[in-house]
């Protein structure tokens, strides 16, 4: 089953673009219907499966294209999958004002596929693989469009992600050659004895493949691809943002510190150091430059680029505590950061206003989508009983019990970082709820008002539920902070 729930979306996407549907309704039925069937054999799969080890391909001596379900692959696995059918859901409304449906749905649809053989990867060559992989069905994504704007930024993300791999693939052979298997096994597979006295030399292609692996979780100076990749239709900046590719790189680095290497084998060593203050220079510069920022994509890229090192930040500081950090927040950020750029999609489609000084007042035409951003701004804040506040709770207490006089400099920045999520966030809230509308009304082409209004149910279901599970896990986040907390204890 772990093979079917990772090539369905891979053929469904590419059977809706050779399929003739008559109707539009019915590319729609099939297409989701795909995707939630995709969903619930996931969910199937992990809470039924075993220790087995599926293998699909041999190369030489240990090198197998091998899948496996563990505690971590069920926590990427299942957000993945129950993101995926929602924003599938609002991408058909949104589309309908951009071209080529098809092509587009073809790569978003397949990319669902290859994000899960990154979580169900049982060893670094497959995780590798797939990673490579993700790289090459999103590139068409982001330039989607076509535009000049979208082509230069397609062609960025593809070299920065390409570059970061190859760093990735050099951490890749180290552990072939020092480690016992290539295996994912909670506590590293390096040999000491293989090792001897090459500790330095191992620890600095540690931080080499934690900056490749990190291009796409976007940190610090690799970070420039992100907000360009804006340009693309919001479902795959939300897409990029929020699941597939930025979470992708945060969890290889889980999986390349914790089962590769080891936290033991870092842990007080230069290298932790060196990665934990561009971990806290990327948070603070994140948020930083997203309160300059007037675009609203943008802005709220340069939010996802500091978020992402939040849980960064927590998987450096090498403790059960820091992982549960990094855990909580790579799931909490996901659900909170799709909202935002959801609701900030629904306004581009409905408005085609894309500046924050162009926002002033929509609040009152817009009530749903702007009541729902306000909601995830809250919670990107860490207002307490929302999301945001358990999983930076997380971090901050495992921060403080680390006893590292970084890790107390780590605890500032996520107060900074905090206050500067209040300024640039609360300023889109304000503006649209106390702003003066400059144009109630845009006359079309057609010649015919048309009115800046809430967006039909296939836009606001999903913005609702949401809305609703970010509450959910801010009042009662025990059920999923248990499981996490077991998983991060190994």
């Amino acid at each position: 089953m772990i093979l079917a729930v990772i090539l369905i979306p891979i053929l469904a996407g590419i059977a809706s673009c050779l399929i003739p549907f008559k109707k539009r309704a019915h590319w729609e039925i099939f297409l989701e219907s795909l995707v939630v069937l995709n969903s619930v054999l996931v969910w199937y799969l992990l809470f039924h499966h075993g220790d087995a080890i599926f293998t699909l391909a041999h190369f030489t001596g240990d090198l197998t294209i091998s899948f496996r379900v563990d505690g971590m692959s069920m926590v990427f696995a299942g957000l993945v999958s129950a993101l995926w059918p929602l924003a599938t859901l609002y991408a058909f409304e949104y589309m309908t004002k951009e071209e080529h449906e098809k092509i587009f749905f073809l790569f978003y649809t397949m990319t669902y596929g290859v994000t899960l053989g990154i979580s169900l990867a049982a060893n670094l060559m497959t995780m590798y693989f797939f990673y490579e992989l993700l790289t090459l069905v999103t590139v068409p994504l982001v330039m989607h469009t076509l535009s000049r704007e979208a082509i230069l930024a397609g062609r960025k993300y593809l070299y920065y992600s390409l570059g970061g791999a190859a760093f990735a693939f050099v951490g890749l052979i180290f552990v072939i050659v020092y480690g016992t298997t290539i295996d994912f096994v909670p506590g590293g597979v390096l040999d000491p004895a293989r090792i001897g006295e090459r500790t330095d030399v191992l620890l600095l292609i540690y931080v080499m493949a934690f900056l490749g692996f990190g291009v796409k979780a976007a940190i610090c100076p690799f970070n420039s691809w992100l907000p360009d990749a804006g340009v693309a239709p919001t479902p795959v900046t939300a897409l990029l943002h929020a699941v597939a590719v930025v979470k992708s790189g945060a969890f290889a680095i889980i999986r390349l510190t914790y089962f590769s290497f080891g936290a033991d084998f870092v842990r007080g060593t230069w290298a932790q150091d060196v990665l934990m203050v561009i971990v806290l220079f990327t948070i603070v510069y994140g948020c930083s430059r997203a309160v300059k920022e007037t675009h609203i994509k943008r802005r709220l890229a340069y939010s996802t680029i500091s978020n992402l090192s939040y849980i960064l930040f927590g998987v450096i500081l090498l403790t059960p505590a820091g992982l549960l950090g990094a855990l909580t927040h790579l799931v909490f950020h996901a659900v909170m950061k799709i909202c935002s750029f959801f609701c900030a999609g629904a306004v581009m489609h409905q408005t085609e206003k894309k500046y924050v000084y162009e926002l002033d007042g929509l609040g009152h035409r817009m009530p749903g989508v702007f009541g729902i951003f306000t909601i995830s701004a809250l919670a990107l804040m860490g207002v307490p009983g929302l999301a945001g506040f358990i999983s930076k709770w997380n971090l901050a207490s495992a921060a403080a019990s680390s006893g590292s006089p970084l890790a107390y400099a780590g605890i500032g920045c996520l107060l900074v970082s905090a206050l500067l999520t209040a300024i640039y966030m609360l300023t889109i809230v304000v503006r649209a709820f106390f702003g003066k509308e400059k144009s109630p009304e845009k006359t079309a082409e057609e010649g015919e008002a048309y009115r800046f209004v809430d967006p039909n149910w296939k836009m606001m279901l999903p913005l609702s539920i949401f809305a609703v599970t970010i509450i959910v896990f801010g009042i009662y986040s025990a059920p999923v902070t248990d499981f996490l907390r077991q998983v991060s204890g190994f």
